[in-house]
C-alpha cells in the first residue's frame, strides 16, 4: 500500500526571518564553508523555514 508525503512544510517554532538567519549564518560558521550531506538538508529547511517568516513585501496595484 502506497501512502503520500506531504509537501507541505511544518515548522516547530514561530520563530522569525532575524532568528533564522542567525541559525543559517552559525551553521555555515561551524561548516567551515563546505556543507555535509545532513548540514545542506538542515540549510534547506532553515532556507524554508527563513522564507515563510520573512515578511512579504506588498504588492503594487
Amino acid at each position: 500500500m502506497l501512502h503520500s508525503m506531504s509537501t507541505t512544510v511544518a515548522f516547530a517554532s514561530e520563530r522569525s526571518a532575524d532568528e533564522v538567519n542567525e541559525e543559517i549564518r552559525a551553521l555555515w560558521r561551524r561548516s567551515g564553508g563546505t556543507l555535509s550531506v545532513e548540514q545542506r538538508e538542515e540549510y534547506q529547511r532553515l532556507v524554508l523555514e527563513w522564507a515563510a517568516a520573512a515578511p512579504q513585501p506588498a504588492k503594487a496595484a
